[in-house]
């Protein structure tokens, strides 16, 4: 049945009506804004960075000084001992593989607390597909923990799967292409609380996408011995071209520099190009990036439940990740609204976008992302699998007031 058209002006008059509702979260946003803007900050005039650092490196990359004065910029803002940034982490994905692999050994078993992982990942470990070279046909164990039936982490159940052999436990911060409660900091150091005093050895990793500079601290700093993410979501503030990161524990950072380049060379190698600026820039003003895609997303989750649409955040749940997500429980719906995203980006306006299947994803995703970074999701994207509830994740936004205006926009689109 052809849903009834929604005015113009009523969109507006719902929006408005959002803006208010919202005043107080985005208030707090820019309050946790102000506080790593400053963390950023000091942490640049106390490693003394110089325009000489932006200069790049050719061939191996020996001594590349602005290249790894930008690692230790990381590890003062993460709260770790090390950390690696390199353009050459093709995603997020991959530096968390890096990771995964150069800290697990045959016969060391993975599990992931926060259910099934997200797609690209759980190709990674071998769930789907049969992959040759995966963590699972490396003859590295993995179990996974369910979620609870409200989407939370079991943390009660820890104890039943825990073994002498379970050498890394796995968070994934964000929701990804589910629909449960992405983790927050508090989470987190409950999490890990409970799990080093089940097993004081093991080994904590966060796959942190989408979820840096959303709040004031980073899972480091809950004890998580180490962190992984894209620099094309938020630490790359939406200039980053490509890119991944890893800060943590050193010796653990050491052994994933290893899987990037090769065993015995690890960090040493790997030249920056001409790059340094942009990461060096991008990090700098992510807080801020990060602080309009937040608010964007506050709006728009009032948004959506002033149209009387189910939504993940609701109205005035802690923000966690960048994430919004709406169920649809439409397809027709779910490709309108992507259509509509991207209809009003600028880049890419003009495309038409179908679903269809994507590297990694085990079913047809309808993406939108016109954006100026190939996949960027900091900047505004919305996309989401071709499956029952159908629902829309959106993400990101350089600007407030473009989000307002292509989530607008996508939900007349919506009621065509």
């Amino acid at each position: 049945m052809r849903e009834k058209k929604i005015s113009t002006e009523k969109l507006a008059e719902i929006s408005k009506k959002s803006e208010l509702d919202t005043i107080e979260e985005r208030d707090s946003v820019r309050s946790i804004e102000e506080h790593n803007q400053l963390k950023v900050l000091k942490a640049f005039i106390s490693k003394g960075v110089s325009d000489f650092h932006f200069s790049g490196s050719s061939g191996y990359g020996y001594h590349d000084s602005g290249r790894d004065l930008l690692d230790e910029i990381y590890a003062e803002v993460f709260c770790t001992e090390s950390a690696l940034v390199r353009w050459q982490f093709v995603s997020g994905t991959h530096a968390i593989a890096s990771a995964l692999f150069g800290i697990l050994r045959p016969g060391d078993e993975l599990l992931s607390i926060t259910g099934t992982p997200y797609d690209t990942l759980g190709k990674v470990i071998g769930l789907t597909g049969n992959i040759k070279g995966s963590i699972i046909d490396y003859g590295i164990l993995y179990r996974e923990v369910p979620l609870r039936e409200d989407g939370c982490v079991d943390i009660e159940s820890f104890e039943k799967y825990i073994t002498e052999k379970t050498r890394l436990a796995f968070l994934q911060r964000s929701r990804g292409y589910c629909w449960r409660k992405s983790l927050s900091i508090d989470d987190i150091t409950s999490i890990v609380k409970r799990l080093k005093n089940i097993k004081k050895d093991i080994i904590v990793m966060v796959d942190n996408c989408y979820g840096e500079f959303v709040e004031k601290q980073e899972p480091p700093e809950a004890g998580a011995d180490i962190v992984a993410g894209s620099l094309i979501k938020n630490p790359g503030g939406g200039l980053c071209p490509t890119g991944g990161y890893i800060a943590g524990r050193h010796d653990l950072v050491e052994e994933a520099a290893g899987r990037l380049t090769a065993p015995g060379i690890g960090r040493e190698v790997g030249t920056s190009m001409y790059i340094n600026r942009t990461l060096y820039q991008g990090f700098y003003i992510s807080p801020l990036i990060v602080s309009q895609a937040l608010q964007g997303m506050i709006w728009a989750g009032a948004f959506f439940e002033n149209l009387n649409f189910i939504t993940s955040p609701v109205r005035g749940e802690k923000r966690t990740d960048i994430v919004q997500a709406v169920r649809l429980d439409n397809k027709e719906k779910l490709i309108k609204f992507c259509q509509g995203i991207q209809s009003n980006s600028p880049v890419d306006s003009y495309v038409t976008l179908e679903e269809g299947y994507t590297p990694g994803y085990r079913d047809k995703i309808i993406m939108a992302a016109g954006t100026f970074i190939q996949g960027g999701s900091l900047e505004i994207s919305a996309d989401g699998p071709i499956r029952p509830p159908f629902i829309a994740y959106l993400q990101g936004g350089l600007s407030y007031f473009h989000i307002k205006y292509a989530v607008m926009k996508a939900v007349e689109a919506m009621y065509e």
